[in-house]
């Protein structure tokens, strides 16, 4: 085949089938056109049988019925007007077959060739449901009594000239040729129902794994709940809390060693001791809140759903889990061997108080903290030295008996002048460790 050729038959089926056909409509197209290349071949057999029969005026209706469906065909591929084409189809299909057999005679002497007129309604319901097909079959049972009617009060008893061994020659094509067709036609619209089902089932399946997989990312980003009240289209989200215990943790001189290391260097040793750091927000059911540069920000106490190990004192157990993991990021961070970060250290700062919270955003979501309970953490965080734990008096009160301290130790802060703050030393010998908060899901 030339290039012109294959260029011609690409531009042919890009008018018969758009690219712009959902994979519904071109399976009805696909079942349209295929249907009237199975009528027209049964239509030119029975042109050839009655022309060899000299059966001339009874061979001119399969003729006209090639003719017009010919030229249909073209005004669809010219105007694309599928509705009109299948409607002249499927017209064709009902009622060709009947001026065939009033053409020849009775039902006997054209051997029952309306029963093509059935693929008229069943074609119609494959190409638009079986509630469209049913005009079209109520035409098909009137025209088939009319049919009925004429042979019994019209009838003569002969056959139009046509001996009984060709009649059952007839009726043998007939019932053969028509069951062919319906059953090519609704085994290839078997076939690609199937084909489109799996299709679907697979797109699903996508789809599912890419709606757990932006659930999974905006959990990453915010906690569960609030997760749960953005997709629930809550144009607001705030919250005030009258008790939550905040946590900063900061490198100590960052500015200082990140100017002594390649940028790769850099952002792999942040990855390393974040993620490390939300195993441990993990471990402890800490809920992280966001990372500034080298500043790593957590809060625990958040949740209404937050059940405490310890009934009696719901808000020891949250502010044990923070002052137990702020210990473990210490400890793992000044346990780091590698010669380019070894010396690293951090310094926290710990507050218990009020907080509100709340998403801001709507394209790019954070979930964050605003009052004197988080300033005043942040502040604690900047005067604590190396590998120091800064508590407030607030968390100081509740963890006292769990925990050595040094201090009260005196500090004037930024905006707040001289506070009291204690130094987290180390749990209290023969205390078990800190239980994490749970659940309720």
């Amino acid at each position: 085949m030339s290039v012109e050729q294959r260029s011609w038959l690409k531009r042919l089926r890009e008018r018969i089938i758009s690219e712009d056909d959902s994979e519904h409509e071109r399976l009805k197209k696909t079942l349209a056109i295929f249907a009237c290349g199975l009528m027209a071949c049964g239509s030119m057999l029975w042109l050839a049988i009655y022309q060899a029969m000299g059966m001339k005026f009874s061979a001119t209706v399969p003729l006209t019925y090639v003719t017009v469906s010919a030229v249909s065909f073209g005004i669809y591929v010219w105007n694309r007007d599928f509705a009109a084409f299948r409607t002249v189809q499927a017209s064709l299909f009902l009622f060709v077959p009947f001026m065939m057999q009033w053409s020849i005679g009775s039902y006997v002497s054209s051997s029952g060739v309306m029963l093509w007129a059935l693929l008229a309604p069943v074609g119609i319901m494959i190409f638009q449901g079986a509630r469209n097909s049913l005009p079209w079959f109520f035409a098909y049972l009137v025209m088939t009594a009319v049919s009925g009617v004429f042979d019994f009060y019209l009838g003569t008893g002969t056959q139009s000239g046509v001996t009984m061994q060709s009649i059952a020659v007839f009726f043998t094509l007939n019932f053969v040729a028509i069951s062919v067709i319906v059953f090519l036609l609704i085994s290839y619209f078997v076939g690609q129902r199937d084909i489109l089902e799996t299709a679907l089932a697979k797109q699903n399946s996508l789809l599912h794994w890419e709606q757990e997989r932006s659930e999974r990312l905006l959990l990453n980003i915010l906690p569960g709940p609030i997760a749960e009240r953005l997709k629930d289209k809550q144009t607001i989200i705030a919250d005030g809390f009258a008790d939550v215990t905040v946590m900063f943790a900061d490198i100590v001189d960052f500015t200082h060693l990140s100017g002594k290391m390649s940028p790769r260097f850099l952002v792999a040793m942040l990855n390393q001791l974040f993620s490390h750091f939300d195993e441990l927000a993990e471990k402890y059911s800490v809920e992280k809140i966001k990372t500034i540069g080298d500043a790593y920000m957590v809060a625990a106490g958040l949740d209404s759903h937050y059940r405490a190990v310890k009934k009696d004192e719901p808000e020891l157990d949250y502010s044990d889990s923070v002052v137990s993991m702020a210990i473990e990021m210490r400890d793992y961070v000044a346990g780091l061997t590698s010669e380019r970060v070894q010396g690293l250290q951090i310094h926290v700062g710990i507050s218990s108080g009020p907080v509100v919270a709340g998403v801001i955003g709507t394209k790019k979501f954070i979930y964050d903290l605003w009052g004197d309970t988080v300033n005043l953490a942040s502040r604690v965080t900047d005067v604590a030295g190396p590998g120091v734990i800064l508590v407030d008096v607030a968390t100081h009160m509740r963890l006292r008996n769990l925990y050595d301290f040094e201090g009260p130790l005196t500090y004037n802060l930024k905006g707040k002048g001289d506070v009291k703050a204690y130094v987290v030393l180390q749990r209290k010998t023969g205390l078990p460790p800190a239980m994490p908060v749970h659940v309720i899901a």
